[in-house]
């Protein structure tokens, strides 16, 4: 915990985001810009003071790249690697940026684009670019991103040689394993 303190530079632009937000949410507009440019300035992470982050975010490394625009909102427990933008299409206006679920995971250089839910489980894989939403425990790949796969969701050996999801997996296996049953049933429904 001490080294994440002192030396984890996503942590550090966690604190600064948190840091503004409240400033933001009591309406010290000007002093929360400023503390997200400091952000941006010193670790290359722009993330904007009016969007929602719940508890258990990861910024991996220094968080380098990350851009996160004011109307994301991103659920508790979700990864974020370096590169990762979740931001606007340009076309919209008002609510316009992705909705991110619980215990996600998007890697290295994903973007995701528009108001579009990425849901509970879902892993973005790297260098995709979505635009479209993304299922529970979908796996999507591609430019564009298509679905490639879902979450394997069957019992803990599947998160084994996965540090990264091994401890979500001890906090959500049975949600993930109902949200697969469900998505099961949607299946054998429509077909």
């Amino acid at each position: 915990a001490m080294e994440a303190a002192l030396f984890h530079k996503g942590f550090h632009a966690l604190v600064c985001y948190r840091v503004g937000h409240r400033l933001w949410n009591i309406g010290r507009k000007g002093l929360a810009y400023y503390m997200q440019s400091i952000v941006s300035r010193t670790y290359s992470c722009d993330i904007h003071p009016a969007c929602r982050m719940g508890y258990g975010i990861f910024l991996r490394g220094a968080g380098s790249g990350i851009v996160i625009g004011e109307t994301a909102t991103l659920g508790n427990d979700c990864s974020i690697l370096e590169g990762v933008t979740l931001g606007g299409t340009g076309k919209e206006k008002g609510n316009r940026h992705p909705k991110v679920g619980k215990g996600v995971i998007l890697q290295d250089g994903a973007t995701v684009l528009g108001n579009i839910p990425v849901e509970d489980g879902s892993i973005v894989m790297a260098k995709s670019i979505v635009t479209r939403p993304v299922p529970p425990l979908g796996q999507v790949s591609g430019v564009p991103a298509k679905l490639v796969g879902t979450r394997k969701v069957k019992s803990l050996e599947d998160f084994a040689n996965d540090d990264m999801q091994e401890h979500l997996a001890y906090k959500y296996l049975s949600e993930w394993q109902a949200l697969a049953e469900l998505q099961q049933g949607k299946e054998e429904q429509s077909s």
